[in-house]
């Protein structure tokens, strides 16, 4: 199976449990793997025979701007939905990375794939 990326997508949403993450916006990055069989596309060069990246990367900012969640884990599980039934993709893999301060600057990050 081909692979579509989307890397980097970096949204500022709220998210977390604590106090000042309810009040405060962090930054959130999604790098996306989809599975595509790209044949189509590749010999008709239009948009229609392939994933619309575009409309994809459209459709995550618009959702996690909107959303509060506290975890991350709940913000991807629902991403993944949102997208496989907003969008004919066969499977995906999540990679959603938050910036943490636990011994300086680090990044907790989870990948999660799902499949229709």
């Amino acid at each position: 199976m081909d692979k579509i990326f989307l890397n980097d997508l970096n949204i500022d949403t709220i998210i977390g449990i604590y106090d000042w993450e309810r009040e405060t916006l962090q930054t959130l990055s999604f790098d996306l793997e989809m599975d595509w069989d790209i044949a189509k596309a590749a010999k008709s060069d239009d948009i229609t025979d392939t994933l619309d990246y575009g409309a994809i990367a459209t459709t995550i900012v618009s959702f996690v701007e909107a959303s509060r969640y506290q975890l991350i884990e709940t913000l991807a599980e629902d991403l993944c939905a949102l997208l496989l039934k907003s969008y004919p993709i066969p499977k995906l893999k999540l990679t959603l990375s938050k910036p943490v301060a636990l011994h300086g600057q680090n990044t907790a990050r989870i990948v999660i794939e799902r499949s229709k």
